[in-house]
């Protein structure tokens, strides 16, 4: 009876030390050969999402991200990619960088999810996204005014450039410092993206304070 005890406690006690041990490149997350530049001064760390409204995998995503995103350390930098890898993700990446430049992309955000993942809706027409922008308290003249100015256009082609820099597939994502790429299909599940991210931060943080 007692060895049968021992055996367990020292089965849990592994099943503990495995599952605290740090995350191992090309098998929790994938290291990019040529690192993407970031945007953030070299004593911080870059952490962005890579998006996109239409997928469902996103948007379950979402509310643990954000409980996450809240608790981040001043020194981590946390940033919105939205993906661009056919004519409906463009189209909802004008609308993230449109409602940027309207100063609604925070209070749209979730809503913008929603209205796509619980609605129905496409939201892929200017004229549907001015309209939904309204309720923030933009004008639909000014929506379709961003929606179609050369900033967001700029923008667009700026996130054409980091998607092609990530290498990535599909989404969602978390990119590292630009070095380092956690998938759902490397972390074993969405719920382990934020957990393999959190010892990725430390990796670099620690990289950063060796140099």
């Amino acid at each position: 009876m007692l060895k049968s005890l021992i055996a367990v406690v020292a089965g849990l006690g592994l099943s503990t030390l495995a599952m605290a041990a740090a995350p191992e490149a090309g098998k929790d997350y994938l290291v990019l050969d040529e690192p993407a530049q970031t945007h953030v001064p070299s004593d911080k760390i870059e952490v962005t999402e890579v998006f996109w409204y239409g997928c469902p995998h996103c948007y379950a995503l979402e509310t643990p991200l954000e409980q996450w995103v809240a608790q981040l350390p001043d020194d981590v930098v946390f940033d919105r990619l939205p993906a661009t890898m056919g004519k409906t993700w463009v189209r909802h990446a004008t609308a993230f960088y449109a409602a940027k430049e309207l100063g609604i992309q925070e209070k749209m955000h979730s809503d913008f999810f929603d209205a796509i993942h619980k609605q129905g809706k496409t939201l892929t027409d200017d004229e549907d996204i001015a309209e939904f922008f309204t309720q923030y308290g933009v004008s639909k003249e000014d929506a379709l005014k961003a929606l179609n100015s050369f900033g967001v256009k700029s923008e667009i082609n700026k996130a054409h450039a980091q998607m092609r820099a990530y290498n990535l597939m599909g989404v969602p994502a978390l990119v590292i410092d630009g070095h380092y790429v956690i998938t759902p299909q490397s972390a074993n599940g969405l719920d382990n993206m934020p957990k393999i991210a959190d010892a990725l931060i430390e990796k670099v943080r620690n990289e950063q304070s060796d140099q």
